[in-house]
């Protein structure tokens, strides 16, 4: 079991590598090296969006019914390596944007596939799977450290000569690697009892779900505090790289040091404060992170940003975390499954979708000749998260019903 446990998490380090080696970095690759507009950004960064919505298709219709999962992610991973070479010889946004429309597409699928062929290899997946996953942050969090501080990619003078453009060629390498080591995972044959249809795959026999007050009203929260979350993946880079902060992707991979911290807090706070002060704790943090952004600056308020990037745990899994808990809670036995793929949908695929638009055209609003209001930008997701938290806490009734019993 050693054994598979190292291959697993060795597929897991790829993975997330792949996906924290070039998305960071994307928003600030766009706008210096291809002179994209915050519009542009913003279509870019919302190919995740449509590769959240297309992958149940792939997996749920076709992985689960006909091919074997380490297999499928092999050849998606393989076909991914050529299109991320293509986004490193892309001159311009007209041909980048297709190819990574496409990767996203090839991509997001994976991320299903990389927890099956896991799953499937465990006995006991509550024990076990953390300790596999936790490699995958580990392997973003790598990604950014070599970006800014063994190739120094994203300093000044590295930005301004393209040479982020490297992440690409990195992670097609990486790409392509594990797209090879994928056919050498444990088998991983399709389930007999997958899913059987369109509405089971979607998650759509769990609208029933929102026939409740509490849970409506939380779902409607999930899409809405997308849009703060979208801000952050499409800004955060290029407004830390744009004044003047040194090496500005690995001191993000805070953000990511952060949530595996507080995901092993997390079910503490749960069960002393209840579902719905942890949610309420997570969107405060959303508007405290933005506020600090606006109001810090590279010199003698930098930590206000160190701070807002730390708050990242706090943010993700205090709200989305704490939401998957809930919505297994809610939906029972009979929906587990599909209320999970609805929310899914609704928040990575309908929310950031609607957020990355928003983030674009908000950051055209305040950009004049490629110069940023960038207090004015971070003021709009802080004043946004904090009127979906007023409303929330005026409308949501506390879920007693809903605990977790803390694993520390």
């Amino acid at each position: 079991m050693a054994m598979i446990r190292t291959r697993l998490s060795i597929m897991m380090f790829l993975q997330f590598f792949i996906w924290g080696g070039w998305f960071v970095t994307l928003g600030t690759f766009l706008a210096n090296n291809l002179n994209a507009s915050g519009g542009q950004i913003g279509m870019a960064f919302s190919t995740q969006s449509w590769g959240a919505i297309i992958a149940p298709f792939i997996i749920g219709l076709i992985a689960d019914r006909y091919f074997n999962a380490e297999r499928i992610l092999a050849v998606l991973h393989l076909a991914g390596a050529a299109l991320m070479y293509g986004l490193y010889v892309a001159s311009d946004f007209s041909t980048f944007y297709p190819l990574v429309l496409m990767y996203m597409i090839i991509y997001m699928p994976t991320l299903a596939l990389v927890n099956s062929v896991s799953f499937r290899q465990m006995s006991d997946p509550g024990q076990e799977f953390a300790k596999i996953r936790v490699w995958g942050t580990i392997g973003w969090i790598i990604a950014g450290l070599g970006i800014s501080y063994l190739f120094a990619w994203d300093s000044s003078q590295g930005i301004a000569d393209g040479m982020l453009r490297n992440t690409f060629l990195m992670c097609a390498i990486a790409s392509l690697a594990l797209g090879l080591y994928s056919f050498s995972l444990p088998a991983t044959p399709p389930k007999a009892d997958g899913p059987v249809g369109l509405k089971e795959v979607l998650g759509l026999d769990a609208l029933a779900l929102l026939k409740d007050r509490n849970y409506a009203i939380f779902f409607i929260a999930s899409i809405l505090i997308c849009i703060p979350l979208a801000f952050y993946y499409q800004n955060a880079n290029p407004f830390l790289a744009e004044i003047g902060v040194t090496n500005p992707t690995g001191k993000m991979t805070l953000g990511q040091v952060s949530e595996v911290l507080f995901m092993l807090l997390l079910p503490v706070f749960i069960h002393r404060f209840g579902i719905k002060k942890t949610l309420l704790i997570g969107m405060l943090a959303w508007a405290l992170r933005y506020a600090l952004f606006a109001f810090g600056n590279a010199d003698e308020m930098v930590f206000m940003l160190l701070i807002g990037i730390a708050l990242h745990g706090v943010c993700y899994d205090f709200f989305f975390v704490t939401g998957q808990i809930y919505t297994d809670a809610r939906a029972g036995e009979k929906f587990k499954s599909s209320a999970q793929g609805m929310i899914t949908l609704a928040t990575y695929g309908v929310g950031m979708l609607i957020g990355f638009w928003v983030a674009g055209q908000i950051t055209d609003h305040f950009s004049t000749n490629g110069a940023h209001d960038w207090q004015g930008i971070w003021m709009f997701p802080a004043v946004f998260a904090i009127a979906v938290l007023v409303l929330f806490y005026l409308t949501f009734k506390n879920d007693k019903s809903v605990t977790v019993k803390p694993n520390v």
